[in-house]
This record gives structure tokens, sequence and C-alpha cells, in this order.
């Protein structure tokens, strides 16, 4: 007679939770899913707060609606799936500005990540060098190549579309420098398009017809009430063991499966599993890949993190601009690199009393220093920078809130993407039931951690012997 599969999800962010639902779904009805999660909470960087007597994000704010090739996003799907369409919201404001030169300049429009596809369209804030993006008779990129988005963009448009635009959109969502980030991975239709044009700009061009999108359609959406809904409503739909301040310390292979190691060295759990989904940051999973194969777990344990710090606070009937917020270069020298007005962006968290909540982010990827300051300097440093970028001193803050995540953020070189994929077929060659899933390894982003998370589970799936009726 079968016995039930056993399948242990190690690590319980969204990536993890995704791939209990899709094991859920897809796998025989009595598979036996356990989520092990270290800490106290689930959710991993989606955490909604309280703030003010309001839910307030303290990690991850939205999410994209759509996929790189146009369709709907993994995310929205999922909270199809959880049956909460009914609560996804988008933001009623989207324009945002860049700060350059001690003020605000709107953000242009048709530019991807920064990068333009009509150099007119970015003159107001960067002098791009025309001249320097000439066709040459040859694509941009060479097939299975990859750069850093700073050295193509540099050497096509000059470096003050790199400084002023495309560095600060990348740092607002990586903590880190277009001179050091991966292009297949943080730009995929980008670096797509690029092994066929033969200038940057058509590059570009050719990216966004692609992936065209409707007029006014929205870009970005969440869950009314916060993120965490969205967490919540994935343990529940997987029908998991959950299993909190549970430290998975080890994995052995065994005979037929898999031996877990949870809980405190002096008094041990040991837990077999038929198969095991790693969505845990790469250093975490290196240590518990290198008993089993160390060659992987030295590739994985190579990819080092950002930390960041966001700072939340409530001001009492501030005169904000009509944005949704504004990105900091790096060269501007502030400590604070992006900055979010939640209830003008947001609607639906604007405040009967007229206050605002509004958030900085303070951490780029070498400069972390900066994280080491108490909560209460990094709150008055974000007040008073944000103040000097719109040119006004904010009222008081009436409360406030600093979340500190602490190497959360992966820093993507180039060949990221091939370095992955040869692990995952060394894996899959020799343990194919064990699977790896998260940010770590595919990208950030809530709908890229669903995605991943999903792909694994499928792949333990076919790895067990196939889906049930």
């Amino acid at each position: 007679m079968r016995q039930p599969w056993r399948v242990a999800v190690v690590g319980g962010g969204i990536a993890g939770l995704a791939a209990a639902v899709r094991l859920r779904d897809r796998a025989p009805a009595d598979t036996e899913i356990t989520v092990y999660e270290q800490s106290g909470a689930l959710g991993g960087k989606l955490r909604t707060g309280e703030l003010a007597g309001q839910p307030v994000e303290f990690g991850a704010e939205s999410f994209l609606v759509r996929d790189p090739a146009g369709g709907e996003s993994a995310a929205l799907t999922l909270v199809r799936r959880l049956g909460l369409a009914g609560q996804v919201v988008h933001p009623t404001v989207g324009r945002a500005a860049v700060a350059v030169d001690g003020g605000l300049r709107p953000i242009p429009g048709g530019t991807l990540v920064g990068v333009p596809g009509d150099l007119a369209a970015v003159a107001t804030v960067a002098r791009p060098d025309a001249d320097a993006d000439r066709d040459e008779g040859r694509p941009l990129l060479d097939p299975d190549v990859d750069v850093a988005v700073g050295a193509l963009v540099r050497r096509r448009l000059g470096d003050e579309v790199v400084d002023r635009l495309v560095d600060p959109m990348l740092g607002g969502v990586y903590a880190g420098r277009a001179d050091d980030l991966s292009l297949a991975t943080t730009m995929p239709a980008l670096a797509h398009a690029a092994r066929t044009a033969h200038t940057l700009t058509g590059a570009v061009r050719a990216a966004q017809a692609a992936a065209p999108r409707a007029p006014g359609a929205p870009v970005f959406a969440t869950v009314a009430g916060g993120l965490s809904r969205l967490v919540e409503a994935a343990a529940a739909a997987s029908g998991a063991t959950i299993r909190q301040h549970a430290a998975v310390r080890e994995l052995t292979r065994v005979a037929g499966g898999w031996r877990l190691t949870v809980g405190p060295t002096r008094e041990p759990e040991h837990v077999e599993v038929d198969a095991v989904v790693l969505a845990v940051p790469a250093r975490p999973a290196a240590r518990l890949l290198a008993p089993t194969d160390p060659d992987a777990a030295t590739t994985v344990g190579a990819l080092d993190y950002a930390g960041v710090a966001l700072v939340t606070l409530v001001l009492p009937a501030p005169d904000l601009p009509e944005l949704s917020g504004f990105l900091v270069p790096a060269t501007e020298g502030l400590s604070i690199k992006a900055s979010t007005f939640f209830t003008t962006k947001w609607g639906h968290l604007r405040r009967p009393d007229g206050s605002a909540l509004l958030r900085a982010s303070v951490g780029r990827y070498g400069d972390e220093t900066q994280l080491h300051r108490p909560d209460a300097d990094l709150a008055a440093t974000a007040h008073r920078e944000v103040s000097g970028v719109l040119g006004t001193t904010l009222p008081d803050p009436v409360a406030g809130h600093v979340q500190r995540w602490g190497g959360a953020l992966p820093q993507y070189t180039p060949g990221h993407l091939d370095r992955v994929a040869g692990v995952r077929a060394a894996l899959r060659r020799a343990h194919p039931t064990l699977t790896l899933a998260g940010a770590g390894y595919d990208g950030v982003g809530i709908p890229v951690c669903v995605r991943s998370g999903e792909t694994a589970a499928d792949e333990i799936i076919t790895a067990l012997g196939g889906a049930g009726s």
C-alpha cells in the first residue's frame, strides 16, 4: 500500500508558503506537508504591523500585477487562488520623483527601470550621451552573456543616466549598485532584447513592445488590511503543519529520503521525509547543503546580501506633494535612498484626521554602517532629510517605527542565473527530491518568489512520481 508523501518546506516566507499551497493543490490529497520556520512569524519580508491604530507594512509594500511576458503575475494568481481577489487595491497616485541637485524632478515616463527608450524623455533629469548609442551592426550582447547593468548603460548612454535614474531605481529595489548588479537577473526583459537589438534605446523599446501595458492599467497592487493577510491565507490553504521557532540545523541524506535535525542542540528532533524544499536565504541553504553537496553549497553560499532599515513616521497634517514618493541617487550624499508617501500613494490608507504615513529607506550595499545607528537617530535623520528634499520642515512625528532587515536583499552579480542553473541541474541529477526556492536564486519581488516556490513544488511532485488524481 502506498504511503503518503512526506514533504518538508524549510522556510516560511512567501516562497515556502507558495510551495506548500502548490503541493496541496497538485500532490496526492494525503500528502503530509510541514513548514519549518525558525522565527516566530511567517511571511519573511512580508510583515504588516500597526502604527497609530492602523495597519502598516513594515516590509514589502506591494506586488507587480503583470509578469514579464505581460500576463497576470504569479502573485496576483495566488491572491485569486486564496480568495482575496476582492481585497486587491491599487495605488491612487503613481507619480514619483527623483531627488536631483537638492530638489525633486518627476521620474520620466517610458523608461525601463530608468533606462530610456527615448533620450529626449529623460533630459530633465539626466543628459544622455546620444552619440554613444550608435548602431554598430551587431547585437549589444552575445548569446548567454551577462553584464552589470551599470557597465552596459554607462557605455551606451553615459554616467548621468546611470547615476541619476538607473542606480536609484535599482537601489530602491535591491539596495545595491547598478555597477554590480546582473542585467539578466534584475532586468531580464532588457537582457533578452539586447541579444538582438543593436542599440540600447532600441532594446528598451523592443522589451516594452514585447509586454505592452494598456494606458492607465495598474502596475502594482496590495491587499486591503495588509500583506500579512496573504501570508495567513496561504498558510491556511496549504493545509500544512506549521512549525514556528523550529530551526532546521542539519539535513542528511538517508535511504528513501532525508532526515532533518530540528531544534536546539541539546534536545534535537529528528524527522524523516521523502522530499525537501529549501526556501531559505543562500547562506543557511548552503549550510544545510554542505554535507550532501559541498560544491553546490560553495556556489550558493557565495551570494552576498545587503541590509536595509525602513523608517515609518506618522506626521500630523503634513504638506506633502501629490506624489507616491521619491528616489535618492547615491550622488546626493544623503543617508536615505527612497521615501514613500503611503497615505498619498494608497487612497485606502488615508486617515480621517489628515495625518500621513511616510516611510524612508536607509541602507545601501557596502554602507551598512548606517544600519548600526540607534532607532531614534535613524528616525531623526529620515525626518530631517525628507524635509530637506521637500524644501519644508515637516511636523514632528506623533508615532514612528524602525524595521531593520539585516541581510535581506540579494546582490546578484553577473552570471548569477547561470550559477544557480548549474546548482539546480547538479541537484536534479544527484538529489531530485531536494529543491531550492526563493529570492536568493530567482530574484526579488513577491511574484518572483511565488513562482519560485511553485516551480520547486512542481519539481518535487515530478520527482516523487507525479500528481495525484
